[in-house]
């Protein structure tokens, strides 16, 4: 499926998350009982960058931590999927949060504390891991850290929740966001008229895309590969995936199957981590 290997980054942030399966979420004044508990460390950077490291190989993470237990924690276990972290550490805590599944599949998420960002006066050792990279996807970081990701990538692929980074006149190649999510329509703002190309996820409705040139286009959802057991995750693997795509030059409806199946292979797992889309599962699959 893919012509080219890219070299992929992600700079993002990282949540020490607690998971647990429930029967419904409470709503006020329920107590409800909780079982399979895990930890893991994940939010949007840490479950790109692991999903890029399955389908290309290897990924570089350029994040910010806190100089605490989990924070430490969290390098060796993304170590351990793969990632190559390049960890600026703060002495604020790492940021932490509860995520509870229901039998549905669907996530809700509760965080404690301010999310850390990677900030471009961090040192220029690891940024310097940039160097060479096809794509970088952004989550998370300041203006600064935009930059250096934008001089760095041939491809810039940019969340709404890089949120204060934005609409500062820095081009970005794509932007990809959720057309259910408010939050994130707004975080947007002035960035979709400097993306070339944006992209609005719709979930189970696939989702539609816009160029620069003003083309347009839809995509469907793919089926999930088996039974749904947790949503938390699926929407930045499909960013992964999509990122990949374009760093290995795919036009945008191929990069954007490449993505849906990413969201759908990882949706069967539970956690982001039991179940993403691999690389010697792609190649099976090209060699149908």
């Amino acid at each position: 499926m893919l012509n080219k290997q890219p070299k992929v980054a992600v700079v993002g942030h990282v949540e020490w998350v607690q998971f647990a399966r429930v029967q419904h979420v409470p709503s006020a004044g329920e107590v409800v009982h909780a079982s399979d508990p895990f930890e893991e460390p994940a939010g949007g950077g840490a479950v790109a960058a692991v999903q890029l490291a399955r389908l290309a190989g290897k990924a570089v993470f350029i994040t910010a931590l806190g100089d605490d237990e989990y924070g430490q924690r969290s390098v060796v276990r993304l170590r351990e999927l793969g990632v190559d972290v390049q960890a600026a550490f703060d002495q604020a805590p790492s940021r932490r949060a509860v995520t509870l599944v229901d039998k549905r599949g669907e996530r809700t998420i509760t965080t404690f504390g301010p999310r850390l960002d990677p900030r471009g006066e961090d040192g220029r050792e690891h940024w310097s891991a940039l160097e060479g990279v096809d794509v970088v996807y952004f989550t998370a970081g300041d203006v600064a850290a935009l930059r250096i990701a934008r001089a760095s990538a041939r491809v810039l692929v940019v969340s709404p929740r890089a949120r204060a980074a934005l609409g500062h006149g820095v081009p970005l190649d794509a932007l990809v966001l959720s057309d259910d999510d408010e939050v994130e329509l707004g975080e947007a703002g002035d960035a979709q008229s400097e993306a070339r190309l944006v992209v609005w996820t719709e979930g189970k409705r696939g989702g539609r895309y816009r160029d620069a040139s003003g083309a347009s286009g839809r995509w469907d959802a793919v089926q999930a590969p088996g039974k749904i057991a947790d949503s938390y995750g699926c929407g930045d693997s499909f960013v992964a995936g999509l990122a990949l795509g374009l760093g290995a030059d795919l036009d945008v409806p191929a990069a954007l199957a490449l993505a849906a199946r990413c969201g759908a292979v990882c949706v069967t797992g539970h956690g982001p981590y039991e179940r993403q889309l691999s690389a010697a599962e792609l190649q099976s699959a090209a060699e149908l």
